[in-house]
């Protein structure tokens, strides 16, 4: 009999467990910038103005929110592969009913859809990632995930608005369902690859797990919620950046329209770029906070710099990518953090709790920061986004003298 210790798995099939994931992922946040990007053709095609295309995106996140919840219980009763093949199949669903719309009504019923298709992705995504690779490669898994979710926020207004511009917006989101119906057939065609052992996977062996532990004791440990502030704050911060901080930068120093236009992009980019770094970082888990608290120093103390220093208009898209680049370091830290808090038999549930606080900061912080930019106070939203990325390293702490705090207790 051999005793010794089983290897960590072959890099290829993790890699291709963090590929697949990462794929699917990306569909997720490409979703969420369906109709954003189009809003200028949207107004005039439904006579309605933006407040009430506002109030189609609050729709969708609220949906996922309270989907993002639920759902990790049926991920941890079912397993997460037939979760995901049904948020892929939603999505893509919604998208083609977006194209064929003919009412404001009609677009917020399928922002229902969308929602409900988008809010299993955090449990599904995270409970394979944790279950299927091996955990001295967890950094890198949460790093591409986070990058793959970076690519997809941009791919969606770089094939929305061409496509839109040479045909129709009709036209551009029939694609955006194509291509989320192409990315669940490559799944499927690996479906194999995204299943769990039958221990793990097995419903009635998670349901003696659940009963042993009780479905709902998760919710009494404080790490979790330390977490889900957490990311409630983080998403907030990311808002603040995506929906205003381009058009509050050219307002504080008159940078042309052109150039405010990338500075989201740049961003963006730049992040993906600093979560590969904070890939390598990760390797030691107990790093987590520490690099959550210098990455998001670093953004704090560049998003003052925006909001209240004389800079050139040309030094603003340096600065955006220098703020994406730290913000994106701490992001494989940030979700081995949630990782560290989560019992093993609770782990869609867990990310689905922790996970709906990013819905619902995406969902309020547009209301805060929209209020400054109509009181005409651009360094107010910089301001805001400081202290919000502030608050984001004291959760982090949080967190860990909670779950030390536990521990010694135990």
């Amino acid at each position: 009999m051999n005793t010794l210790a089983a290897p960590a798995p072959a890099l290829r099939k993790d890699a291709t467990v963090i590929g697949l994931v990462g794929l699917a992922h990306s569909i997720s946040h490409f979703s969420q910038l369906l109709l954003a990007p189009l809003f200028p053709w949207l107004k005039d095609a439904f006579n309605v103005g933006y407040a009430e295309l506002g109030l189609l995106m609050s729709i969708f996140f609220v949906v996922s929110c309270i989907t993002q919840a639920l759902s990790g219980f049926i991920v941890d009763r079912f397993g997460p592969r037939p979760i995901l093949f049904a948020g892929l199949a939603l999505l893509g669903l919604a998208a083609f009913g977006f194209s064929i719309s003919t009412s404001w009504w009609m677009l917020a019923a399928f922002s229902v859809l969308a929602g409900i298709g988008n809010g299993v992705f955090h449990p599904v995504d995270f409970t394979l990632l944790n279950r299927k690779v091996h955990p001295s490669r967890l950094g890198h898994a949460f790093s591409v995930h986070g990058i793959t979710g970076s690519l997809g926020w941009a791919l969606a207004p770089a094939m929305l608005v061409p496509l839109t511009l040479a045909y129709s917006w009709r036209v551009a989101l029939a694609c955006a369902g194509v291509l989320a119906f192409a990315v669940l057939i490559v799944l499927w065609f690996n479906r194999e690859k995204l299943a769990l052992d039958d221990i793990a996977a097995s419903p009635k062996a998670t349901a003696a797990k659940a009963a042993a532990g009780g479905s709902l004791d998760f919710l009494s440990i404080p790490a979790v919620w330390m977490c889900f502030a957490f990311f409630f704050f983080y998403a907030m911060a990311l808002s603040g950046v995506q929906a205003f901080a381009p058009e509050a930068a050219r307002l504080l120093h008159e940078v042309p329209t052109q150039l405010a236009a990338v500075c989201l992009t740049v961003y963006m980019m730049c992040s993906a770029g600093g979560m590969v770094v904070g890939g390598f970082l990760v390797t030691d888990p107990a790093r987590c906070e520490r690099i959550v608290g210098a990455g998001f120093g670093v953004a704090a103390a560049i998003a003052l710099v925006v909001g209240f220093a004389e800079i050139p208009a040309l030094a603003v898209p340096v600065l955006f990518g220098a703020m994406g680049f730290a913000a994106g370091i701490a992001g494989p830290s940030r979700d081995l953090i949630v990782k560290r808090s989560a019992p093993d038999n609770a782990t869609g549930r867990v990310y689905g709790v922790v996970y709906s606080g990013l819905d619902i900061g995406q969902a309020i912080a547009p209301l805060l920061f929209g209020t400054l930019m109509d009181w005409h106070r651009p360094a107010q939203v910089w301001l805001g986004i400081a202290v919000v990325q502030g608050v984001l390293i004291a959760s982090a702490f949080n967190v860990r003298r909670v779950r030390r705090t536990v521990l010694v207790a135990a």
